[in-house]
């Protein structure tokens, strides 16, 4: 499976932005399709993910109600929308792909995309 994560760009607070993780290869059909994002100097921490069979979403504390993850099929596609952005969400954004459930670490998932750099200014 290859991923790409795209759609990252600088913003101001307050603002939205969607990004995208499209996939190549193998079917998406069985995979739980998580977001992490990066900031420098810091540890890999969880967003949010999706699973690709129920649509079961779940979502980091500090993201809650203001993100959300949805998929399109058809585009073997998966969207992070971030709205109410805020400077601490500035980070490289990843996404990934792994067959557990209800995953919310890092190690979980066995394919990642290239990340894509998402900056708030203040």
């Amino acid at each position: 499976v290859q991923l790409q994560a795209f759609g990252g760009g600088l913003v101001q607070t307050g603002d939205s932005l969607s990004l995208s993780c499209a996939a190549s290869g193998r079917t998406f059909s069985s995979y739980t399709i998580g977001w992490f994002r990066q900031a420098p100097g810091k540890e890999r921490e969880f967003v949010g993910y999706i699973t690709w069979t129920t649509t079961t979403t779940q979502y980091g504390d500090y993201v809650k109600g203001r993100f959300t993850i949805f998929r399109d099929n058809a585009k073997n596609t998966v969207y992070l929308q971030m709205n109410n952005l805020k400077p601490e969400d500035t980070a490289v954004y990843y996404c990934a792909a792994g067959t557990r459930y209800y995953a919310t670490w890092a190690s979980a998932y066995d394919y990642w995309g290239q990340g894509t750099q998402v900056t708030v200014s203040s």
